[in-house]
């Protein structure tokens, strides 16, 4: 989704369109019910909400982030940023 979202905002950004994507880690959801929730490895050593990666999707479609396209908006509680170190 990187390339695409990165191409759309250059394409169209001159029409006033913006485009960022959104990657979520593990949220826990309907269909991550009763999945392994071992989050050691995630920084902040615990699953996503849906409401948490919600909350950026709205920001992104705001005007608060008029300036912004071609973003990529990591919601993954610090999981890419490397190995957590288990408490």
């Amino acid at each position: 989704m990187r390339g695409p979202t990165k191409a759309v905002a250059l394409d169209l950004g001159p029409s006033g369109v913006r485009c960022s994507s959104v990657h979520p880690g593990v949220i826990r959801t309907a269909i991550t019910k009763g999945a392994d929730e071992s989050p050691e490895h995630v920084a902040l050593h615990r699953i996503g909400e849906a409401d948490e990666v919600s909350r950026i999707v709205v920001l992104l479609a705001s005007d608060e982030s008029s300036f912004s396209t071609g973003a990529e908006l990591v919601v993954d509680g610090g999981e890419t940023a490397g190995r957590a170190t288990v408490r």
